[in-house]
Parts: C-alpha cells; sequence; structure tokens
C-alpha cells in the first residue's frame, strides 16, 4: 500500500508519525533511498535530494500521480523537500533504520543502506520509474543535477522567476523559501492526467480528516 495508489483505503487506518507519514509511506521513502544508494556510489544528501525530486516530477509527467507526493520549495540550490533535508542533517532521524548517514570533515553527508532493497510498496511501473531514473543520472554529480533543474524550461525556474527570485539566489540574498513547486503544472495542458492528478490529491486531503 502507498500514498502514490488512490485506492489504497487501507491508508486511512494507518499510523503516523511526527512527520505525517504513515508507517507504508516511511516504508516507500526508504526503500527507494536503499534502492539508489545501492546502485549509485557515494551518494551524496544533495544528490538524493535532486533524485527524490525528480521521481516525483516524472511519475507526474508519466502517470498523472506523485511517486511519493512530497512538497518541494523553491530554493537555491533547486527543489528541495523540507523535511528529507531536515531528517539527513541529524543522527535522530526517522529514516535511521533505513539508512547511514556518514559525514566527512567537510560536513558533507552521504547516504549508505543499511539493509537490501525491499519492492513491497511499490508496482511495476514505480520499480521501472526507479530504475530508469537511477541508470539515467547515477554518473550526474551533485553540481550538474542542480544545474539541470535550474534550467529555463523546469518548473523550479519558473517559480523563481514569477516570484522574483532569480537575481536573489545568484547574488546570495537568499538560498531559500516558502514558494512550492506546482507538479501539476507540467501536466496542465494533459486533461485526462491533470484528472488523475486532481482525483488522487482530492483523496489525499479526505484522508488527512483520519491522521491521529
Amino acid at each position: 500500500m502507498s500514498r502514490s495508489n488512490p485506492q489504497n483505503i487501507g491508508l486511512l487506518n494507518n499510523t503516523f508519525n511526527r512527520q505525517g507519514y504513515t508507517n507504508d509511506e516511511l516504508e516507500k521513502i526508504g526503500n527507494a533511498i536503499i534502492y539508489m544508494a545501492e546502485h549509485i556510489p557515494q551518494l551524496s544528501k544533495t544528490k538524493l535530494l535532486k533524485l527524490i525530486y525528480l521521481l516525483d516530477e516524472f511519475s507526474v509527467k508519466n502517470f498523472g500521480i506523485p511517486f511519493f507526493d512530497l512538497e518541494y520549495k523553491v530554493w537555491q540550490a533547486g527543489p528541495v523537500n523540507v523535511d528529507l533535508y531536515s531528517e539527513l542533517s541529524n543522527d535522530t532521524y526517522l529514516l535511521k533504520d533505513f539508512i547511514k548517514l556518514d559525514f566527512n570533515k567537510k560536513g558533507e553527508c552521504y547516504i549508505h543502506p543499511k539493509k537490501k532493497f525491499n519492492d513491497d510498496e511499490f508496482s511495476e511501473n514505480e520499480i521501472e520509474l526507479l530504475e530508469k531514473i537511477v541508470k539515467s543520472y547515477k554518473k550526474y554529480t551533485a553540481k550538474q543535477l542542480v544545474e539541470l533543474c535550474h534550467r529555463p524550461s523546469t518548473l523550479w525556474y519558473q517559480v523563481a522567476k514569477d516570484q522574483g527570485l532569480l537575481e536573489l539566489f545568484e547574488s546570495g540574498k537568499r538560498n531559500t523559501t516558502d514558494f512550492s513547486i506546482p507538479l501539476s503544472d507540467c501536466i496542465k495542458d494533459d486533461s485526462f492526467k491533470l484528472s488523475l492528478y486532481n482525483d488522487h490529491k482530492e483523496f489525499l486531503n479526505f484522508s488527512q480528516r483520519f491522521k491521529v
């Protein structure tokens, strides 16, 4: 069962942790990171955060439904999920049963798997997309992935431009913002996928009422 499948009504009865994820959602995020850490040597925090975003964006583009359904803020270094950024910055993180964080002398964080990948939370389409993202971007450096997300054709760039952030980022006057990236914009011209996306969001909004 996963958050990205609105047919999974059992989500309503799952337990929520302090970040608002169900146990199944945490399993999905944790195992996706395990898969990437198993297949990408020296997986840094910055590179991981960009790959997580690309999984969600490409899932929306391909299927109309996000891979994780996380929220991404427009930061100087590209799209960032703030919860994951925080989780990967200390040793009390929710994902401690899935991964180990290795901080070098420069304070840079690298991710290592603590157990084998488990595909129970993934559909066949999601496994294929996960494999494709890893194969396509495993040799990219973190800097190259940031540059990829900064291209003028990206959702990050459009929000940053519309909100007058580009010059602030470039000058170093701003590094973070509270502006979110609207993933639905990448399918705004596809009525079928947009309908799937909106139905998915409606289901999630309904399920929020059952959080305990």
